[in-house]
């Protein structure tokens, strides 16, 4: 995965902990197995076309023509039986830039924040317009708020899976916070702030769990390779298996606290967090002082 810019040993370590230990990578495959029920056209062999030629010459009852109508060749007739495939409808939509590790194509920029509405006017939730997902900057994986250099171990399929996932799940938040009367610029800041907080408490809580995860990853690895070594050699394939089931034992429940306590923290801080208001322009009038007998008319700003 190409990179247009160089990135530093520090983020390249922070991104690395991020996308291994945020939000792991899910992988769901869904087959669906079909089978076609009508046979396709076989044609005759020339020993069955024979045949059948002599039958019809024989029957002028047949309702068919003579054997030189029926054999004689046309220009339209193809030489190979034509495949079509089906359930085919080509895909027809914007392309995401190679650089950007995402395929929503629906997504929005990264909104601005030099605005934040208060909170004010809550109320139960009642339908209204999903929010649209914000698309990551390019080259970057983005955890709400969190953002990090896509580590270059990591493929880009997987990066985006990453990221839809996590922009998904914001939007998703976001549109909650809608429905119960919160102002935009709000409740991008909660779902934003909740989901970057869980993948640094993720983060945080795998890199606790380390120590223990080597310890899972040394007994499974083990107990792998005392179940498959009796059919080895395709039973050491239970080796990795194991090491990697000790170590998600182990690392798994102290990534999921972490996380929790993280979005708990990240939603609370961005609910509390005080309004900004948008003040005027700032201009020469306004450093000049007010002359006498005239007041300023320049409003006071947040």
């Amino acid at each position: 995965m190409g990179k247009h810019r160089k990135v530093s040993s520090r983020q390249q370590k922070v991104g690395s902990m991020v996308a291994a230990g945020a939000v792991p990578v899910v992988l769901t495959l869904v087959g669906s197995n079909g089978t076609a029920n009508a046979e396709p056209d076989i044609p005759m062999s020339q020993t069955e076309h024979v045949a059948h030629a002599a039958f019809v010459a024989d029957d002028p009852d047949s309702g068919e023509g003579t054997p030189a109508a029926q054999t004689a060749p046309t220009e339209q007739s193809p030489d190979w039986p034509a495949a079509q495939a089906p359930n085919v409808r080509p895909y027809r939509g914007m392309r995401i830039p190679d650089d950007t590790d995402s395929s929503l194509q629906w997504a929005r920029p990264v909104p601005k924040s030099e605005y934040l509405s208060p909170v004010e006017f809550l109320h139960g939730p009642v339908p209204v317009a999903p929010v649209p997902p914000i698309a990551p900057p390019p080259g970057m994986l983005r955890f709400g708020d969190v953002q990090v250099a896509a580590p270059d171990w990591l493929p880009r399929e997987p990066a985006i899976q990453l990221n839809d996932a996590a922009a998904v799940t914001e939007a998703d938040l976001a549109t909650f916070f809608d429905s119960v009367g919160m102002e935009r610029t709000r409740s991008d800041r909660i779902a934003s702030q909740t989901v970057g907080s869980a993948a640094l408490g993720a983060a945080a809580g795998a890199a606790v769990a380390s120590p223990f995860a080597l310890i899972g990853a040394g007994v499974g690895g083990a107990l792998g390779l005392a179940i498959g070594l009796p059919f080895a050699p395709i039973g050491l394939a239970a080796v990795p298996a194991g090491a990697a089931y000790g170590a998600a034992l182990m690392a798994a429940p102290l990534a999921a606290i972490g996380a929790g306590i993280g979005a708990g923290l990240g939603a609370t801080q961005a609910l509390t967090a005080p309004p900004r208001a948008l003040g005027p322009a700032p201009d020469a009038a306004a450093d000049e002082p007010a002359t006498a007998g005239q007041m300023s008319t320049v409003p006071n700003r947040w």
